[in-house]
């Protein structure tokens, strides 16, 4: 009590509320907060801390980081989202490799912190930085991070985070492009066949984003690879004991085939008797 009355005589309220306000942290920038996730993201991928408490405490931390730029990107109860913020976010995330970091990190991270990550990776791919998406640049220079994000559907437990992230990913045009012509595209046939049926939902997802968006360029990728692609597709797809499967490569088939700018694919297919035979054997299910 004795310092108490001291503190008040010597600090009166009007002062120790001016005190106190010298002393309140200055609230960190969207730069500062993406440089702090970059540097926790590099600590934790090369698992640089010496003991296990110490690894748990930055992921804590780390966690809390990725929440924050969330609630940058898309605002909270308090306040809305607020544009020059979001492209000061956006340019320091891609300028210093984050994207990268937080993909390759999101297993190490708790259940809450990668659906978080899942929606910050989605929303940078529709942050305009003057008037220009550059998540499609960094993209273009770094695809093998499509690797990562395709081959992280053989992990079942990120692979719903990263079927997400990819399906943002190829909302690019060019990203789109890149995957339809790489040598994943045969992986998804095998992906759809997955006994859990929310990844295998999941690989449908993202196969129909890839054969529907994008309707030039899936033109041109069909045109291109017409023999390997429906040969796989009848056979594995519509021809699968899985009766959900096959419902859903069905529809998908008649979505692509009647599309305006896939007339001549359609015309091939349908002249074939070998292709009319799988849906045909289909009715009688």
């Amino acid at each position: 009590m004795a310092i108490r009355s001291l503190w008040l005589r010597i600090f009166p309220k009007g002062k120790q509320k001016r005190l106190n306000g010298l002393f309140k942290s200055k609230p960190r920038t969207p730069a500062e907060i993406v440089r702090q996730t970059h540097d926790l993201l590099v600590d934790i991928d090369s698992n640089s801390s010496t003991s296990k408490s110490k690894q748990e405490e930055k992921i804590t931390e780390l966690c809390k980081l990725i929440w924050e730029l969330k609630s940058l990107l898309y605002g909270n109860n308090e306040a809305e989202p607020v544009p020059e913020a979001c492209a000061q976010l956006t340019q320091e995330f891609f300028r210093e490799n984050t994207l990268r970091l937080l993909i390759v990190c999101l297993p190490k991270l708790t259940l809450e912190a990668q659906k978080d990550a899942t929606q910050v990776v989605a929303n940078l791919q529709r942050q305009q930085v003057h008037s220009r998406l550059i998540a499609s640049d960094y993209l273009e220079a770094n695809k093998d991070l499509l690797d990562i994000l395709i081959n992280g559907y053989n992990d079942f437990d990120v692979a719903l985070h990263y079927g997400s992230m990819l399906r943002e990913c190829i909302r690019h045009q060019s990203i789109a492009k890149s995957v339809l012509e790489s040598e994943h595209m045969k992986k998804f046939f095998d992906y759809l066949q997955f006994p859990n049926f929310d990844i295998a939902s999941d690989v449908f997802a993202t196969f129909r984003e890839l054969m529907t968006r994008h309707k030039s360029t899936v033109a041109e990728f069909l045109s291109k690879n017409y023999d390997w692609f429906f040969a796989e597709y009848n056979e594995k797809l519509l021809s699968s004991s899985n009766y959900v499967t096959a419902r859903q490569a069905v529809k998908l088939l008649g979505d692509m085939l009647v599309e305006r700018s896939n007339s001549d694919v359609m015309t091939r297919y349908v002249s074939s008797k070998d292709n009319l035979i799988v849906p045909m054997n289909l009715l009688r299910v």
